[in-house]
């Protein structure tokens, strides 16, 4: 992804979730991970897709069993 898109697909992330502290990471090297962040926290990484000249972006995002509220808190 180019400076240009990452700007855009975060803009969007940002507009869409309603929050300002959503951060798209470009690699650190060419081919790595592009890693998406809230508030500097790690939440998952960015994939793009281009399939016969339409492009589409997922999100993959990772929760940890351990980082989930217990039930009481839930209710």
């Amino acid at each position: 992804m180019n400076p240009s898109e990452i700007a855009r697909v975060e803009a969007y992330l940002n507009a869409t979730f309603g929050n300002s502290t959503i951060r798209i990471v470009p690699p650190k090297k060419r081919g790595g991970p592009i890693e998406v962040s809230v508030g500097g926290e790690f939440i998952g990484v960015l994939h793009r897709d281009d399939d016969e000249g339409e492009v589409s972006y997922s999100l993959m995002m990772t929760i940890l069993e351990e980082d989930l509220p217990t039930l009481a808190k839930v209710k």
